[in-house]
């Protein structure tokens, strides 16, 4: 007989969202993916307390350091702009840069599906040690397991990353203060209509491009430019509504977004008019979202600007003092509407 399912150490006995098994939602980053942590990994771990960054900040004798794990299950495993192996290097790099963090180290784990062609990992190999390179750390551990035929999807990929912290630096979500600027990086959902496109065979007005990309460089500039950063924040699974959502609720503040002046390149913003997405629901794998004092927008919008990667970025909004923690966007036609926290992902599997 099977050993009962042990509720009573969950923090709700019933179901998640009346979900008695998981669903691909799970794992989109909304807010089915913030209930499985809240109520079953943080309360098993003993850190109900804690503030879910994209990294965690240990302090060791002499050394603060940045440490952050991801795992990695695109299909298809390559896509106009990169594959699993940089995307794999660059997620987690990104995760140690967005609370400040140099990134230096990383570990790779690789799940292989019996019949995957030894020449498909080959290029996933050196994917991976070019974006390393590119990113300025070193691949120092790893592990590989092989799956059943059918049962492995080809390869995933798990990394942690290790970043040095310098002394004073202290970047949180829960920072944001009312007054300070909302920025971003550059174009949103360039990564998600890049696997939508070679996802489904379908064909727009020009190539879509994945922005999968270190963001390393361009943060440590920023934080030379403009050292009160508040806070920093990759808008990934979930895009930049969830991000911007996951800041309002974690500073106890609201956030005011511009929809006019968040930059979408035009075939990404025809490509979702056509499939019927919404560009800040779409994953982004090369963007950062940087809260700011008012003051301090232009020279961190020029400082991010003055990066190669970073020529689109631009200031979107504000954050403003709001009891109810809502994200609101003025629309094209000057009216508002709120920004929910959406319940799953649009599209599954793309990072």
């Amino acid at each position: 007989m099977n050993a009962p399912i042990p509720f009573q150490s969950a923090t709700c006995p019933l179901p998640l969202r009346d979900y008695p098994q998981i669903v691909m939602g799970h794992g989109g980053g909304g807010k089915l993916s913030a209930e499985l942590i809240e109520h079953v990994f943080l309360p098993a771990f003993g850190l109900s307390d804690q503030v879910l960054s994209d990294s965690t900040v240990l302090d060791l004798p002499g050394h603060r350091i940045a440490v952050s794990t991801d795992s990695f299950v695109v299909r298809p495993l390559f896509f106009p702009g990169g594959s699993i192996g940089d995307l794999a290097v660059n997620g987690t790099v990104n995760d140690l840069a967005m609370s400040g963090a140099i990134p230096k180290y990383l570990t790779a784990g690789f799940i292989l599906e019996e019949g995957l062609e030894i020449e498909t990992l080959v290029r996933i190999a050196a994917d991976m040690a070019r974006a390393a390179r590119d990113a300025g750390v070193c691949i120092v551990a790893g592990d590989t397991k092989v799956v059943e035929r059918g049962r492995g999807d080809g390869c995933y990929i798990n990394t942690t990353g290790i970043g040095l912290l310098p002394s004073g630096r202290d970047i949180s979500i829960g920072q944001a203060c009312s007054g300070d600027a909302v920025l971003i990086s550059g174009t949103i959902a360039d990564h998600a209509m890049a696997i939508m496109s070679v996802r489904d065979g379908l064909e727009f007005e020009a190539p879509i491009r994945s922005d999968t990309v270190s963001v390393s460089s361009m943060v440590q500039g920023l934080m030379k430019d403009c050292p009160n950063v508040r806070c920093l924040r990759d808008p990934t699974r979930g895009g930049l509504a969830t991000t911007m959502n996951e800041i309002a609720a974690a500073s106890c503040c609201g956030i005011e977004l511009v929809e006019s002046d968040i930059p979408v390149d035009p075939v990404v913003r025809s490509a979702c008019e056509f499939l019927g997405l919404d560009p800040m629901l779409a994953a982004n794998e090369g963007k950062f979202v940087a809260i700011v004092p008012g003051e301090d927008a232009e020279r961190a919008l020029a400082s991010i600007r003055s990066h190669p990667f970073g020529r689109a970025a631009a200031i979107i909004g504000r954050v403003v003092e709001d009891p109810h923690h809502l994200v609101v966007a003025k629309t094209l036609f000057g009216s508002n509407r709120v920004v929910p926290m959406p319940i799953g992902e649009q599209l599954p599997r793309i990072c």
